[in-house]
């Protein structure tokens, strides 16, 4: 296997407005929970909708993106890339995390009606 690819693509709302730190460097990094929901018919036959909540990682120019245009319920889309992250909790356990680190954003201005 030599074209291994780690690549996501997302469209969905924010959960909230983008959480804003300045780490190390004074490098900005702005996350943001995005939430996605998938339509499908269950084996009744019933239409349901379930929803998907992804942690998204914005870094430098992107967090600034993040900072100024992502609030809770704006819809955009991302491409990125997953990354695996452990760390030790306060009581001493190994925990294990996901995120989506940002690569590109797109987001939908809102249409002006006049």
């Amino acid at each position: 296997m030599e074209n291994v690819v780690n690549k996501v693509v997302l469209s969905g709302c924010a959960g909230s407005d983008a959480e804003i730190k300045v780490v190390a460097g004074n490098t900005k990094l702005a996350r943001v929970n995005m939430a996605v929901n998938e339509r499908y018919k269950n084996a009744a036959g019933e239409e349901t909708k379930k929803t998907h909540w992804f942690s998204l990682t914005f870094w430098g120019a992107k967090a600034d993106i993040a900072e100024l245009k992502i609030k809770k319920g704006t819809y955009f889309s991302i491409e990125g890339r997953l990354q695996n992250n452990n760390y030790e909790a306060k009581d001493g356990t190994k925990r294990y995390s996901t995120e989506i680190v940002v690569e590109e954003v797109v987001i939908k201005e809102a249409e002006i009606a006049g």
